[in-house]
């Protein structure tokens, strides 16, 4: 196995941080925080990556190949376009908003879980499905990548702290950056950083209590039912926190104090659950994967 130069190369690559590469890296630090031994020497393997950072390094990845001639056609994959109408009414219907012509992060999540549990497929494909895996479990607990007003929030325009941008931006990368105190350069201390603390929460601070409860919708044998119930999740925030009075009550306003404020903890919460529920998942994978095999589930190559 040879160690990775991943979390440079992601990091340097042109629009990966544009999408909320802060709070995906964020997310990824978490799950390996959390993730079993198999786990993490199984994924280690598969990504080619000995060191801490072989979630991290991949997090960003689905981000800047969607920008690529390559993947151009994974962008419909991101998000569920929830046709309700907030803040009246909050809610998913997978039959409405999974778009059958390009699909959805929900069927996204379906196809890439059961491609990374095919043993038929190439360890190149499984990498592959690996990578989308890890972004997707941290694009579904975006509220506004489960939500159609407006296109998740892009078209939206309002300031924060002073500076122009469109809602779903704020909702991305804005938010969590002043969680943190703001991000200078590379992003992957400060992410590794915040990431530990909020393991700590997790573990034994004011998330320890309700954390087993975010496993209680978690079932490897039906991706599509796990994903929709943490879609639907993250779409009732947009009704009581993302759009609490419409877009029309915060169009082109500043959203750096009150608003921040109210926010924040719910950025915050989101972050943590959706680490917490990647290393579940990566976890229920690997599991399932030495269950199938007779050989040990050590590598990649052996299942």
């Amino acid at each position: 196995m040879r160690s990775s130069t991943l979390a440079v190369s992601v990091a340097a690559l042109p629009g990966a941080l544009a999408w909320g590469g802060f709070g995906h890296i964020t997310v990824a630090y978490i799950a390996s925080n959390f993730v079993s031994s198999d786990t993490t020497s199984y994924l280690q393997t598969l990504l080619r990556n000995d060191t801490g950072d072989y979630l991290a390094g991949v997090a960003t990845w689905a981000d800047s190949a969607r920008y690529s001639k390559w993947w151009r056609w994974t962008g419909g994959f991101h998000y569920i376009d929830a046709k309700d109408s907030p803040p009246s009414y909050c809610g998913i219907d997978y039959e409405r908003d999974c778009k059958k012509d390009q699909g959805c992060v929900v069927s996204a999540m379906h196809n890439y879980t059961t491609r990374l549990l095919d043993t038929e497929l190439s360890l190149y494909e499984r990498a592959v499905a690996a990578k989308f895996v890890i972004h997707f479990v941290g694009d579904i607990h975006q509220p506004l990548h489960t939500e159609d007003v407006e296109r998740g929030g892009n078209g939206i325009h309002v300031t924060f702290d002073g500076a122009n941008f469109n809602l779903h931006h704020v909702w991305d990368t804005s938010i969590a950056e002043k969680l943190v105190g703001g991000i200078h350069r590379k992003p992957y201390p400060y992410a590794k950083k915040w990431a530990d603390e909020l393991t700590k929460e997790i573990k034994v601070g004011k998330y320890s209590s309700g954390s087993a409860n975010w496993l209680k919708n978690t079932n490897i044998s039906d991706p599509v039912s796990t994903a929709l119930a943490w879609a639907i999740e993250g779409n009732a925030l947009v009704c009581t926190t993302v759009l609490p009075e419409g877009a029309e009550a915060i169009r082109n306003q500043e959203l750096g104090s009150d608003y921040y404020e109210k926010a924040a903890p719910v950025v915050e919460a989101q972050i943590a659950k959706a680490g917490y529920r990647l290393a579940a998942w990566l976890d229920l994978i690997v599991a399932s994967l030495k269950t199938r095999s007779s050989s040990p589930a050590s590598t990649p190559g052996d299942l």
